[in-house]
């Protein structure tokens, strides 16, 4: 087997569409009333599938976590150190849920951690320092 990509379900598919398109920068061209999304990233497929569709289709219901929850993360690399720290600050500014602000890791990355409108974990960080190295 080949990992081909992944995808969250999702309670507000117009929410986490404007989210992931506007302010994390993902290109969804999907209409905001769709059933499902399906987004190539960086050559990994990510899907959004609105919960109560994927019910209908399987003929059953599922728990879903609430809030913010640490099920899973997506994580998304930057260029450098200060590109962590920018893109936080970006993405907060835009309405992203801080969890983390940016912090370097004893093994070598810069990292930080926001949530999505339902509660999803993504990282954002890096491993180069850079120009910055006073970080």
């Amino acid at each position: 087997m080949k990992l081909d990509g992944f995808g969250i379900f999702v309670k507000d598919m117009s929410v986490m569409i404007r989210f992931y398109r506007d302010v994390l920068g993902f290109e969804i061209k999907e209409d905001e009333d769709t059933s499902n999304v399906f987004l190539e990233k960086d050559g990994t497929l990510f899907l959004l599938y609105r919960r109560s569709d994927f019910e209908k289709m399987t003929r059953r219901q599922y728990t879903y976590a609430e809030g913010i929850q640490g099920h899973y993360e997506i994580a998304l690399s930057v260029k450098d150190y200060a590109e962590v720290d920018r893109t936080y600050q970006e993405v907060i500014e835009k309405g992203a849920v801080s969890v983390m602000a940016p912090e370097t890791m004893p093994w070598g990355q810069r990292t930080c951690y926001i949530a999505d409108p339902e509660g999803n974990l993504i990282e954002i960080g890096s491993f180069n320092k850079g120009d910055n190295n006073g970080i």
